[in-house]
C-alpha cells in the first residue's frame, strides 16, 4: 500500500498568524529544521514524535505542542498509520521572546481546554469572513499560553469593566457593514485584546464577533422581508458571501435566508 501526504496550507487575513498548515502524513519524517514564527500544533489522529533541543517529545491528544521560533526540531509519526495534524505559525507580536526558553524546557501543554479553543481557532479560520472570531479566539488562546509558561503572579481575575464594553459595543455598533480587526479596537480604546474581550464578554453575555454576527443577521432580516434576494442581502450587510450570511443567518434565527425570505406576508 502507498503512503498518503495531504497538505492545505493558506495565509489568513489574520493578524499575526503568517500561516495555516493542515496535514496528514504516513511516513514523512522531517530533518532537523528551524522556523522563524512560532509553532502551536495539535494532532488530530495518530501521533508525533520529535526532537526539540536534544530532548524527545510527543503529542498525545489532549497535548497542545508549541515550538518557539529559532530553536531546532524534527517530526516522524509515532504511530503505524501515521498522523493528521493542524498548526499555526504565529509571529511575535502573538507571543514575545521571553516564551522561548520556557517553551524549550515545556513544549507539550496538557491542557483540554486549550486544546478545545486552538481546534475552535482552526474552524473559524476555515471559514472566510469569520476573522473577527479567530481573532478573538486566538488572543485568549495566547493569554492561556502565556499562563502556562510564565510564572504567575499575584492578583486574581481581572476586575469588570463595563465602560471599556460599552465603549467597543459602540465601535462595533459603528463598524457594522465594514466589521473592525481586534488590534485595531484596542488600539482605539486603549485596552489589551484579551481584556478587551473578556470585558465585553462579561458585560453582554456574548463575545464581541458574535455581538457583530447578531447586528449583521438583523439587518439582513429587514433586507430579506422587503424581497431583496440572499446574495444582494449578505453584500449589504458585511457578510463575505451568501454561504457566510447563510451560516449565521441559520444559528441566529433557525431557517437559512431564502426560506425565511419565502416565508414573508
Amino acid at each position: 500500500m502507498g503512503t498518503r501526504e495531504e497538505v492545505t496550507a493558506w495565509r489568513p487575513r489574520v493578524p499575526g498568524v503568517t500561516e495555516v498548515f493542515h496535514a496528514r502524513f504516513t511516513a514523512y519524517a522531517y530533518p532537523m529544521h528551524v522556523h522563524e514564527a512560532w509553532t502551536l500544533l495539535i494532532v488530530d489522529d495518530g501521533a508525533v514524535r520529535y526532537d526539540l533541543d536534544r530532548h524527545e517529545h510527543g503529542t498525545p491528544h489532549d497535548t497542545v505542542s508549541l515550538l518557539p521560533p529559532h530553536v531546532p526540531h524534527n517530526g516522524s509519526p509515532a504511530t503505524p498509520h501515521g498522523f493528521r495534524k493542524r498548526v499555526l505559525y504565529l509571529d511575535a507580536t502573538r507571543l514575545g521572546d521571553d516564551l522561548i526558553g520556557p517553551a524549550v524546557d515545556s513544549p507539550d501543554l496538557r491542557d483540554p481546554v486549550l486544546r478545545r479553543r486552538v481546534g475552535q481557532v482552526h474552524a473559524a479560520l476555515r471559514r472566510p469572513g469569520d476573522e473577527l472570531e479567530a481573532d478573538s479566539r486566538l488572543t485568549l488562546v495566547g493569554e492561556r499560553l502565556r499562563a502556562h509558561l510564565r510564572p504567575r503572579t499575584p492578583g486574581g481575575a481581572p476586575a469588570r469593566d463595563p465602560g471599556l464594553a460599552r465603549r467597543l459595543r459602540e465601535l462595533l455598533d459603528e463598524r457594522v457593514l465594514t466589521g473592525i480587526a481586534l488590534d485595531e479596537a484596542a488600539a482605539l480604546v486603549q485596552a489589551h485584546p484579551a481584556h478587551l474581550v473578556r470585558a465585553f464578554s462579561a458585560a453582554y453575555g456574548i463575545a464581541p464577533h458574535q455581538y457583530l454576527m447578531s447586528r449583521r443577521v438583523d439587518r439582513a432580516r429587514g433586507l430579506l422581508l422587503a424581497g431583496r434576494p440572499p446574495a444582494d442581502v449578505a453584500a449589504a450587510t458585511g457578510f463575505y458571501d451568501q454561504s457566510h450570511l447563510t451560516r449565521h443567518f441559520r444559528r441566529l434565527v433557525g431557517v437559512p435566508p431564502g426560506r425565511y425570505r419565502g416565508s414573508a406576508r
